[in-house]
């Protein structure tokens, strides 16, 4: 798998320019998950932003009675764990690989070894996660409501 390809097809890289996309390919290591096993599980720790290249992964979390709900599926192109790359964390849900999963990760120490020496780049990387999760709140408001309120 090229790393770069993986990159270019991401939002999160949408206005990078070849050598910003060197920049992460560099330190973005392939990862290769089999059908029906999991890149992250809910309520561990996550340190990492993984960026789909090939297949499909779906998203679940424990509802108040424990049982597994389907909150949704990502696909290639699309980030996961945008918030990881940021601020490690506990996993709020479960990723598990739907098909053969070829993905792009980023550690969260690499990525901070990389604000030292590439601060531009990061910053412009932290800006696509604000605007890309900021979109997802946006698509996501009518379900948003429904939570206000209920405890």
């Amino acid at each position: 798998m090229e790393v770069a390809a993986a990159l270019k097809a991401c939002p999160l890289f949408k206005d990078f320019s070849d050598v910003g996309l060197q920049i992460f390919a560099a330190v973005g290591v392939s990862r290769a998950f089999p059908k029906g096993s999991s890149l992250f599980v809910e309520g561990r720790p996550g340190d990492s932003l993984f960026i789909i290249h090939d297949g499909s992964v779906r998203l679940s979390a424990r509802n108040g009675s424990g049982e597994e709900t389907t909150l949704g599926e990502v696909g290639a192109g699309e980030p996961l764990g945008e918030l990881a790359l940021l601020q490690k964390g506990e996993r709020l849900c479960t990723a598990t690989a739907l098909t053969d999963v070829f993905a792009v990760e980023f550690r969260h120490a690499d990525f901070q070894k990389l604000t030292v020496q590439k601060p531009q780049a990061c910053m412009k990387l932290l800006m696509g996660i604000v605007l890309h999760f900021g979109q997802k709140v946006r698509d996501n408001r009518e379900a948003m409501k429904s939570l206000v309120g209920k405890t």
